[in-house]
C-alpha cells in the first residue's frame, strides 16, 4: 500500500482527489474485498459509529451497496428517504441535515438531484459527508468501483484506452470516471451523438467522437451509459430505436471491439438500447463484478473518512 495518509472527512468528488489518494482508496478496497470472501463477513471498523443514508433521489445498487458496506463494518445505520422526511413539508436540506447532526451521528451518505448539494453541506456540518451522487455533477464511488474493476482486470492505467459512450451530457458517472482515469494516466474517449456529447470536453484532454467505429476501435475498456430521460428537457435524438441502431453496443457495432475489451455499465441497463443482452451477459462483460467491487470500495471509503472525524 502506498505511503500516503487520508486526511479528508468528506468524499465529495473525484476531481478533488490526487492520483495518490485514489490509489490509496483502491488499495484499501482490495483489502476489504477479502473480508467479503471470508466465512464471517464482518469487521468492527465502524463499531460505535452511526451512519445516516439520506437518499433524496431513487437508488437501488448504490443505496443497497452502501447499507451492506456499513453493516459489514459494524456501524449503526439510519435510512432516510425523501418521501418519508420533512423535506416533503418544506424543510430546507440544511435544516434537515442540521437536525440529523443534532442526534450526534458520525457520517451522512447522501444522494441528491441538485448538483453541488454535498459540497454545500460539507463545510456547514460536523458529520462526514459521502456523496452518493448529486445531479449530473459527481458520483465518486461509482467511478472508484469502475477504476477498481479496470485495475483488477488490466493491471495498470498508463496508456490504457477507455471509451465512455452514451448520454455524456447528463452523466455524473462520465464526469467522475473522466477525472479519475485522466489522473491515473489513461486515455479517455467520449462517444455519443453530438447533442449528448459536447466537444467542450476536449478542453480537459478527452477525445470526443460522434460515431461508434471511432469510439470502439482500439478501446481496452468500453463503459456504456443509459439515456437519462429524467434529466432531459427536450429531444436529443430522433427515437430510441434510432439511438440503439447508431450508438448502441450490439452484435453489429461489437465487431469493432478487440477480443479482450472489457464491457462495463454502471446500471441500470436499458437492454436493447445502449447495450444488447448478448453482450451484457457475454464473456467480455464485467458488469456484475462492478457491483461486487462496489461493496469493497464503499467499505474502504467509509473506513477512511470515518478515520478523519473529530
Amino acid at each position: 500500500m502506498m505511503d500516503v495518509k487520508w486526511t479528508r472527512k468528506d468524499l465529495l468528488s473525484i476531481y478533488d482527489l490526487s492520483a495518490e489518494e485514489i490509489t490509496l482508496i483502491l488499495d484499501t478496497a482490495a483489502e476489504f474485498k477479502k473480508v467479503s470472501q471470508r466465512k464471517i463477513k464482518k469487521v468492527p471498523a465502524l463499531r460505535g459509529k452511526t451512519v445516516v443514508n439520506l437518499f433524496v433521489e431513487p437508488s437501488t445498487r448504490t443505496r443497497t451497496s452502501f447499507e451492506l458496506a456499513e453493516q459489514r463494518l459494524s456501524a449503526d445505520i439510519i435510512n432516510i428517504a425523501a418521501d418519508s422526511s420533512s423535506l416533503r413539508k418544506g424543510e430546507t436540506l440544511l435544516d434537515t441535515v442540521k437536525n440529523i447532526e443534532a442526534l450526534q451521528v458520525d457520517l451522512i451518505v447522501m444522494r441528491h438531484s441538485a448538483a453541488g448539494a454535498p459540497n454545500f453541506l460539507a463545510p456547514r456540518v460536523r458529520p462526514g459527508i459521502v456523496n452518493a451522487g448529486d445531479g449530473a455533477h459527481s458520483h465518486p464511488t461509482q467511478a472508484l468501483l469502475d477504476l477498481f474493476t479496470i485495475r483488477e482486470k488490466k493491471g495498470s492505467f498508463k496508456g490504457l484506452n477507455v471509451s465512455i459512450i452514451g448520454d455524456i451530457l447528463h452523466s455524473r458517472v462520465a464526469r467522475s470516471n473522466m477525472w479519475g482515469l485522466l489522473k491515473l494516466g489513461a486515455n479517455v474517449t467520449f462517444g455519443g451523438p453530438s447533442t449528448l456529447n459536447p466537444k467542450a470536453f476536449e478542453k480537459v484532454g478527452v477525445r470526443v467522437c460522434h460515431n461508434m467505429k471511432d469510439a470502439l476501435e482500439g478501446a481496452d475498456v468500453v463503459n456504456l451509459l443509459r439515456i437519462q430521460h429524467e434529466r432531459q428537457r427536450s429531444g436529443f435524438f430522433p427515437s430510441v430505436g434510432e439511438y440503439s441502431k447508431v450508438f448502441g453496443l450490439n452484435p453489429d457495432t461489437a465487431k469493432y471491439l478487440k477480443p479482450d475489451t472489457l464491457i462495463m455499465h454502471p446500471g441500470p441497463i436499458n437492454r436493447g438500447v445502449e447495450l444488447d443482452s448478448s453482450l451484457a451477459d457475454g464473456p467480455q462483460s464485467v458488469i456484475l463484478e462492478q457491483v461486487t467491487n462496489g461493496l469493497a470500495v464503499r467499505m474502504a471509503v467509509l473506513f477512511l473518512v470515518a478515520g478523519c472525524l473529530k
